[in-house]
């Protein structure tokens, strides 16, 4: 499984910004994807496309 730095690098090279580890967990969370805490994680974001960035670098690593 990719790490988070892996899929920062990812969404850098290929959407131009680097997402924060809360937005890449809250889409594990969204899939069924465990991830180290276990407690509710505040996403604050400004874009919809980011989430969306996330999402596709991890199909990319074969995660969703």
């Amino acid at each position: 499984m990719a790490t988070d730095a892996e899929i920062q690098k990812f969404v850098q090279h290929h959407h131009g910004f680097i997402p924060k580890t809360g937005w890449i967990a809250h889409v594990k969370e969204v899939h069924g994807v465990p991830t180290r805490r276990g407690g509710s994680i505040v996403i604050v974001t400004s874009s919809r496309a980011r989430p969306k960035s996330v999402r596709r670098s991890k199909r990319r690593f074969g995660i969703v």
